[in-house]
């Protein structure tokens, strides 16, 4: 049924429980609603803490539902804790800030079993208490930060009133605007140097007369930074339109002003999106990689490389899926989404052989490297589309795998895939989701042959609604 747009306002409401995508719920009276028995409709809305009253402007009527905004907080929960960021409510990242991480584990653990028992309706043993981050602040590794010539403007600004430079914005892109960025003053996601850098840069590029890319027009030439952070190093890829003549000139006062930063690169990227996965990150200055290290194990960590972003509570989700292996060092082990090899070497020295797949070139390639630096060499790495690679006479080259460790992206596995596990028939797999949802899906397709006996909750990502699950089947 398609959305109708509607403007209600409802009075007094008292938000009842945290719901899916970060959102809350209460059950509220429709207007000329006949059963006096029913609890009425359900109203989902964002930034909302289950005890709170509030006044719930509605803007969108489903068949099943309402979606609305708070209009005011009548009365705080008394669970709502008061946001850490100033850019809370208008950013689209860590909705749940006022939420008590207590409380956003619980939500979390609820997804897990929503998703697996009662819309999946998968038979699956208890699932096990979810395994919260140490830090949850500045606990990315990552951070992508967006330039525009048209910046989100606050209501409380005056768009007339401001000066070309003054609608320019460094930060994140707001909600499904894909041409609005909100400028960022401090971001408590990543640590320094990581605000420093985004700063000086916009400094510099305003006060260099550096024009702010404009995604609707394709004018411009800052498009943006990306910023990564190591105990070891810092790397920093600064994105341009195009070539021009102050280019260099930047980059040299950058490193100037950041010795921290070991390796610095540049792109330009005159496509009219951000991704740089196809274009060419050319080093300027420094080393060509930082590095990660994990139980002894060293990673490289290029430009380009997929490396999970909460290194910390990284090495506890790879622990569970190591665990759920239950390897005794004899076992042939697939890898699939391997990305930079990380699992496929944590798991190497319980196993007798390791195979390793990913779809990103360049990230098998680092994964080759980090197996040479690591002295490891029972692992062995393969690029391409896994529903191409994984094949029946792919597996009779490589060897039948005793164990599958899956880790796809959010989209869950192809079905090309599910069909060659389920022919292949290895004693055990073990998967590792960042959505539950398509996790779900897939784990009944695997139900023909196999039983879930562990399911593991991991957060990964505090103050947000996602979380990775970790399940282990047995062949039936």
């Amino acid at each position: 049924m398609a959305r109708k747009r509607i403007d209600l306002l409802l009075q007094d409401v008292t938000i009842e429980a945290v719901a899916a995508e970060g959102k809350a719920l209460a059950h509220v009276p429709l207007p000329g609603g006949d059963d006096p028995g029913s609890r009425g409709a359900v109203v989902f809305v964002p930034f909302a803490v289950p005890g709170d009253v509030v006044d719930i402007r509605v803007l969108k009527k489903k068949k099943n539902y309402l979606e609305g905004r708070i209009e005011r907080l009548c009365k705080p929960s008394p669970h709502r804790l008061e946001p850490f960021c100033r850019h809370f409510g208008v950013c689209g990242g860590c909705k749940w800030q006022p939420l008590p991480y207590a409380m956003q584990l619980a939500a979390k653990q609820q997804q897990v079993y929503d998703q697996l028992v009662r819309i999946g309706h998968l038979d699956v043993p208890e699932i096990k208490p979810i395994l919260g981050s140490a830090q949850t602040q500045f606990y990315r590794n990552k951070l992508e930060f967006s330039a525009s010539r048209r910046r989100w403007i606050l209501p409380e600004e005056d768009p007339e009133g401001l000066s070309e430079q003054e609608k320019c914005g460094l930060g994140f892109h707001v909600g499904s605007f894909f041409d609005k960025v909100l400028d960022i003053e401090r971001c408590f996601l990543q640590p320094e140097p990581s605000n420093a850098i985004r700063l000086w840069l916009k400094d510099y590029t305003l006060s260099h007369a550096i024009p702010y890319y404009d995604l609707r027009e394709n004018t411009g030439l800052f498009r943006g930074v990306f910023v990564r952070t190591s105990p070891g190093g810092v790397m920093v890829i600064v994105c341009f339109a195009a070539r021009f003549p102050g280019l260099e000139k930047l980059l040299e006062a950058l490193a100037a002003a950041f010795p921290q930063v070991t390796s610095l690169y540049y792109v330009i990227n005159a496509k009219c999106n951000d991704s740089i996965a196809d274009q060419e990150c050319i080093l300027f200055r420094g080393d060509e990689a930082i590095y990660e290290e994990m139980e002894g194990l060293r990673f490289k960590v290029g430009p380009k490389s997929f490396y999970q972003t909460n290194t910390q509570q990284a090495l506890e989700l790879y622990r569970v899926a190591r665990s759920f292996a239950g390897l005794s060092g004899a076992e042939t082990v697939y890898d699939l989404y391997t990305g930079t090899g990380t699992i496929a070497q944590f798991v190497s020295r319980s196993a007798r052989k390791v195979v390793g797949i990913e779809y990103v070139p360049e990230a098998i390639e680092d994964a080759k490297c980090n197996a040479a630096a690591n002295g490891i060499d029972n692992c062995v790495f393969f690029a391409g589309d896994m529903k191409d690679v994984l094949t029946p006479a792919f597996i009779a080259q490589q060897g039948r795998p005793d164990v599958v460790i899956v880790d796809p992206p959010r989209a869950g596995m192809h079905p090309d895939v599910t069909r060659v596990l389920l022919e292949t028939a290895p004693g055990v797999i073990v998967y590792v989701s960042c959505n539950p949802a398509s996790q779900a899906r897939d784990l009944a397709l695997l139900a023909e042959k196999y039983r879930i006996t562990d399911v593991q909750p991991v957060d990964m990502f505090p103050h947000t609604q996602h979380v990775e699950n970790v399940c282990r089947l047995q062949l039936k």
